[in-house]
């Protein structure tokens, strides 16, 4: 409370009166922790989104750091990237805050050290990504007689393997040990979950799962919004709300191996008769692009996709019309929803027989547009995402590192009528604001609905006659005089 100008008129904090009552009980039981110093502190938190995680674990390092001389610490999370933009930055911008750490400690891009140049490698807390390919970089954390700290943010995602081999850090006499473990309940399974209650090694821990509702700085109409979308009950809510383990957990919609054999896979032969369809994803924010993405049967590679930035309504429109133009395709599925409409509406002004698309209608191609027969979808983005997770066992797609992310960022979970639900392309964003989604979702359009096969598939022109005649009534011979 006293390293930061809370409630001082003026400053950032002018309006926050200290951290909210989770964080205050958290610090409390670590307190009260220090008083056994042969006894490691564990404490383990699930909790829902938006209650305020990063700020403390950044009050946690610099309170460890700077109240102990020498103390040694290691922070990780469940990807370089949740480490480097969100646990680090939030670091960074507490440690400018607090008005005495710059004049005795320096913070780089991966530590926090001691100014002295005589302690600067015993006074130190590292930033170090995990790799299950070299779990020894979390061996040999010891501090004897003194203070270590360990934490892992986003622990849910962290591989059991890593937690095995930072083990090794409890094993000091007469030393401080805090090892704290933060983040979203994601899966059901592995050491984040079995330090809660009914896990093997919850006897070990102090744990707490917050309802974000609970909590004074969070969204709460953005959690109402969820409830009615995904419902109370489902693994989305009890996940991102309610901090509560997923029944069956968040899922990973498209295979890893699937994507990677579609993306290295020759060429299929393609029948001339075979539909071409074409999906158009409208930007509706500055950031996004809108794409024009062909598909002509399994083939998603042969044709380019076409992106474009900043354009209105009619210059998309007319590009899709030289689209039309170029290809001649048999369907053209535009997302509908936001400003497409406008671009259905202009198309359609043109003559084109366009498709309009609305990712949140019921679900009107499972079982006809590609094999998903027996499966349940809640909504027609669910289902054409469904179609072309089916479609990626025989196709082809352009060998693009962007595509992949975005297709292993799909989750999904199931709704009370247990049909399969994606998390929305506006959540999955709000988790990691450098995703890019317009290429996929115009893929995913291109399965918006059934094509049947014709002679002129694709706009590739006059064809031989399939049925040929030896009657000519103007062969030489018919024209001669007899």
């Amino acid at each position: 409370m006293g390293a930061y100008p809370w409630g001082e008129l003026g400053s950032v904090l002018a309006s926050f009166d200290g951290p909210d009552d989770w964080t205050r009980e958290l610090f409390e039981r670590i307190r009260i922790g220090l008083l056994t110093p042969n006894e490691a502190i564990q404490e383990a938190t699930a909790s829902g989104h938006g209650i305020g995680k990063s700020a403390t674990v950044a009050w946690l390092i610099l309170w460890a750091f700077c109240t102990f001389p020498d103390t040694r610490g290691v922070i990780t999370a469940n990807t370089e990237t949740q480490l480097k933009t969100k646990t680090w930055a939030e670091l960074g911008k507490w440690f400018n805050l607090c008005f005495f750490t710059r004049d005795h400690f320096t913070l780089t891009a991966t530590a926090l050290f001691s100014k002295d140049p005589d302690r600067e490698r015993t006074w130190r807390i590292d930033m170090i990504p995990w790799s299950v390919k070299n779990p020894a970089a979390f061996a040999g954390l010891h501090n004897q007689g003194k203070r270590i700290l360990l934490i892992f943010d986003e622990a849910s995602e962290i591989a059991d393997v890593i937690w095995e081999t930072a083990e090794g850090a409890l094993t000091d006499t007469d030393t401080q040990i805090l090892w704290l473990v933060f983040g979203n309940p994601t899966v059901n399974s592995g050491r984040f979950r079995e330090c809660f209650e009914g896990g093997t090694h919850h006897e070990h821990w102090h744990t707490r799962q917050i309802d974000s509702r609970t909590v004074r700085i969070t969204n709460k109409a953005r959690f109402e919004k969820w409830i009615r979308t995904y419902g109370a009950d489902s693994d989305f809510v009890r996940v991102r709300v309610l901090g509560q383990f997923p029944r069956r957990g968040l899922q990973e919609f498209f295979s890893s191996l699937d994507i990677e054999s579609a993306m290295s896979r020759e060429l299929p032969f393609t029948d001339r008769s075979t539909p071409l369809a074409v999906g158009v994803d409208v930007a509706r924010y500055g950031a996004n692009n809108s794409v024009i993405f062909p598909r002509k049967g399994r083939d998603a590679r042969s044709i380019a996709r076409e992106s474009f930035n900043g354009l209105s309504t009619t210059e998309l429109s007319n590009k899709i019309f030289e689209c039309w133009l170029r290809l001649r395709p048999d369907g053209i599925f535009i997302d509908g929803g936001g400003v497409g409409g406008g671009v259905v509406d202009q198309c359609r002004n043109m003559r084109l027989a366009v498709t309009d698309v609305q990712f949140g209608s019921r679900d009107d191609i499972t079982g006809i547009v590609f094999d998903t027969t027996g499966e349940q979808y809640a909504n027609k983005r669910a289902a054409m995402y469904g179609a072309l997770r089916s479609w990626l066992k025989s196709g082809v797609l352009p060998a693009d590192p962007e595509l992949k992310t975005a297709m292993l960022s799909i989750r999904y979970t199931f709704n009370n009528k247990d049909q399969i639900q994606l998390v929305s392309k506006e959540d999955l964003m709000d988790e990691n604001s450098n995703l890019v989604l317009d290429d996929l979702d115009a893929l995913a359009l291109t399965f918006g609905g059934p094509l049947a096969p014709s002679a002129y598939a694709g706009g590739e022109g006059p064809h031989p006659a399939l049925i040929e005649t030896e009657w000519d009534p103007y062969a030489r011979d018919r024209m001669e005089a007899a």
